[in-house]
């Protein structure tokens, strides 16, 4: 049918045929369908001049925001602190904007720019620097979060160890004003968490195990550190969460484990499509492939498959909404959304699509759209 509709019609069904509305990033969708509104002829231009004015002002907030992080990212000295990580700040902010892009939300989007920029050097220390004998003192560390650890870890890991300990002192300062003080206590275990699966794929990689596949996964999702992300959303939401709430969305909603499963196996076909797992990586693909002696497209059929019950998981969730309010689900169904829409690893590239998604969303006015 493309070629028998008009320009604006085939633009849409063009984009909806690429990303369904659901899975797409909100504030990506609504910059990229301006100009294709635009250019229908029936446009109400009431609507569409206070829809970028409403853009316009958000994005002006949004690059303020994003040059205070980056003053608080050039203090830590990156350079000489980090030398072994990737430097991805705008990237870390996109990840913030894509769970919590409203204005009212500043502070949340400022605490999870922090918390993903820690958790990318942190990937990079356990996954391509460390030896596993600097890594068990510093995971033990982590467990600690005490000043008093530092000595027991090595020399080049304790600004790192730094940036947590101050993380989590300004965390919970601000807890202690929200009312939320005792949800830090659940976002120290997950990190305890997140950094014992990455020493487990450690241990892995030391002594040559090729784990099942059920075992990579139980580990990988844990590695992927969506459910860290998502507890620390909650506690950093403007909106009050009651300790009922809180604790049913972390222990029964099929959305925080869905929303993983998502993130990790998308992660792990980008890898394995675009050759960027890294030698030493165990994924999904590979595990499925030895444990039940199929091709690489039947593991990644089967990696889609999983993927695609995993959104029905998500959205099942959200039909049947019954014991808490929505808003306490959206920022694992927008976590999805981010990894949904990447083609290739551009967190780590960022040379293509998502270069392009970054201009257009902190770079060129949205009054350039005609």
């Amino acid at each position: 049918m493309g070629p028998k509709l008009d320009n604006s019609l085939k633009a849409q069904v063009s984009e909806a045929l690429i990303r369904p509305i659901h899975t797409n990033v909100p504030r990506v969708a609504a910059r990229k369908y301006m100009p294709i509104y635009e250019n229908i002829e029936s446009h109400d231009g009431l609507l569409l001049k206070f829809a970028k004015l409403d853009f316009h002002i958000l994005q002006k907030v949004h690059q303020r925001e994003l040059s205070e992080l980056t003053r608080w990212w050039n203090d830590l000295d990156p350079v000489n602190n980090f030398p072994y990580a990737r430097d991805k700040l705008v990237e870390c902010y996109y990840w913030a904007i894509g769970v919590y892009y409203e204005p009212q939300y500043r502070r949340a989007r400022r605490t999870l720019t922090k918390l993903v920029a820690i958790i990318t050097v942190t990937d990079d220390l356990y996954d391509a620097y460390a030896t596993y004998d600097e890594l068990v003192p510093f995971t033990d560390a982590v467990e600690r979060c005490d000043i008093g650890a530092m000595d027991s870890i090595s020399s080049y890991m304790r600004p790192l160890y730094q940036v947590f300990l101050d993380y989590f002192d300004e965390m919970e300062e601000e807890s202690t004003i929200n009312g939320k003080l005792d949800y830090v206590y659940c976002a120290k275990i997950e990190t305890n968490k997140w950094t014992k699966s990455y020493l487990k794929e450690a241990e892995w990689l030391r002594y040559g195990v090729s784990p099942k596949c059920e075992d990579y996964k139980r580990n990988a999702t844990i590695t992927v550190s969506n459910q860290l992300i998502l507890i620390t959303s909650l506690i950093v939401a403007e909106e009050f969460i009651s300790k009922e709430t809180f604790e049913w969305v972390i222990n029964e909603s099929l959305v925080l484990p869905a929303s993983s499963l998502i993130n990790r196996l998308k992660d792990d076909i980008i890898g394995h499509e675009h050759e960027q797992q890294r030698e030493h990586e165990a994924s999904f693909i590979e595990c499925y492939m030895k444990e039940y002696r199929v091709s690489e497209q039947e593991a990644c059929g089967e990696a889609w498959r999983q993927i695609a019950n995993a959104w029905k998981d998500i959205n099942a969730a959200y039909l049947r909404v019954t014991k808490v309010p929505t808003f306490v689900l959206e920022p694992a169904l927008n976590l999805s959304r981010l990894v949904h829409i990447l083609q290739k690893d551009d967190f780590t590239d960022s040379q293509s699509f998502l270069k392009d998604v970054i201009t257009m969303l902190f770079v060129d006015s949205v009054y350039s759209t005609s």
